[in-house]
């Protein structure tokens, strides 16, 4: 795998030698300036720059639905065949019939999953940055089926609410007769959607690194220009991070599907670096992408899910909220509202949506959902930054191309 496109690797490193060589003298006043139109780029932002971040942003919007127009037009059987499809779809769900009740279910998953794998892709796709989807949605939705499971002693809730609201089932259950294994396979569905969606939004950098070795262009972008400055200086590097960055290309490299595995399967900070290696030394598509999706959602999604599973059960938050108790001076008013939040949360799971048993709401349920909402709008802001600074990108290369034709 490792000698894909060596004859490729020649090639720039005869191109390199013959810069160094004197074809490109201004090598360095070009380097310098692509770093200050990179710094330039990166100050257009709402807070700096509203009007001019908002303008690039709906040009950007414009040209993209543009360019995807045409994608369509050019792929107009595989639009027409979807359309056909959908419109199959369509009279199938209005049209009345015995087999309503298997299209209310087929429903009901589809966009259930389809939830899950687009909080995936939110968290792992970046566009700016990424939504931390698994802290503020996955997570909590882990923790609190297993301390439902926990208090019902089963994991069989009401469908209708659950999974919109979680209640203890009517029948009676052993006290500590729920398991593991049972809680694992309750939130199996959502999690491994969760972790397909993961491993669909690190695509992205494989296919940039992909496309820039096939046609042999530099592109304006950090990772990549990261990368290829670590292969250059691979022998001399000494700090930690860049041997940790070059220990991931290594071992995707030399290993090949199980490297690529190994990365995918624990937490990774560096997994957008194993992308890129991917790509750029044309690992097939679905070796890549085979190896993290087995990797994020099953392996990693198991782990992490088996970390929350435990860190949430019974015994362990009461000790928990126990060792806040024990702080000296501020351990009781520390240790009051999350008492005070897992007697409500008892409570609603006992209580029928009917029954009129009033609500609460604490502090630490306020702050979460607060919490949330800060992020999504920082997300949002983010997207409306970065494509912002895709099209000022657009004008700084337009300047560069009208420059060489004079």
């Amino acid at each position: 795998m490792a000698e894909n496109g060596t004859d490729c690797d020649q090639r720039r490193i005869g191109m390199i030698k013959e810069q160094h060589n004197g074809n490109f003298t201004d090598s360095s006043l070009l380097s310098e300036r692509k770093r200050r139109d990179r710094e330039e780029r990166l100050n257009i932002v709402l807070w700096r720059q509203p009007l001019v971040t908002l303008q690039y942003f709906f040009l950007e919007t414009l040209i993209n639905l543009k360019e995807w127009t045409i994608k369509l037009w050019h792929r107009r059987s595989i639009l027409v065949s979807f359309l056909l499809t959908l419109a199959v779809l369509t009279a199938t769900y209005y049209i009345e019939g015995t087999h309503q009740q298997y299209v209310r279910y087929m429903e009901k998953k589809f966009f259930w999953c389809a939830y899950w794998v687009g909080l995936g892709i939110l968290s792992s796709v970046g566009l700016g940055t990424g939504l931390h989807t698994f802290l503020l949605y996955l997570g909590p939705h882990i923790a609190s089926v297993t301390l439902a499971a926990y208090e019902c002693n089963s994991v069989n809730f009401p469908e209708p609410p659950y999974p919109d609201q979680i209640i203890c089932p009517d029948e009676e259950a052993t006290e500590g007769s729920i398991s593991l294994w049972a809680i694992i396979s309750k939130v199996r569905l959502e999690a491994c959607m969760w972790g397909a969606g993961t491993a669909i939004g690190e695509l992205p950098p494989y296919f940039m690194a992909r496309a820039a070795r096939l046609s042999g262009a530099e592109p304006d972008d950090e990772e990549y220009q990261e990368f290829e400055e670590m292969l250059e200086h691979a022998e001399t590097a000494q700090d930690f991070a860049s041997r940790a960055k070059l220990a991931v290309q290594n071992l995707v490299q030399k290993v090949g599907f199980f490297g690529i595995l190994a990365c995918a399967s624990i937490p990774n900070p560096l997994f957008d670096l194993a992308g890129i290696t991917c790509g750029h030394f044309l690992v097939p598509f679905w070796t890549f992408f085979g190896a993290t999706l087995i990797g994020k959602a099953v392996i990693k999604m198991h782990i992490q899910k088996l970390f929350v599973i435990i860190t949430f059960s019974k015994h362990i938050v009461e000790q928990m909220v126990s060792l806040i108790g024990a702080i000296p001076s501020i351990g009781p008013s520390l240790q009051k509202p999350f008492q005070e939040y897992l007697e409500a949360q008892r409570i609603k799971l006992h209580h029928k949506p009917d029954s009129g048993v009033p609500q609460g709401e604490n502090w630490l349920s306020w702050m979460f959902e607060k919490l949330v909402i800060v992020m999504v709008c920082y997300f949002i802001l983010s997207i409306i930054n970065s494509m912002a600074q895709s099209y000022a990108k657009r004008l700084q290369q337009k300047m560069y191309s009208e420059e060489k034709t004079k």
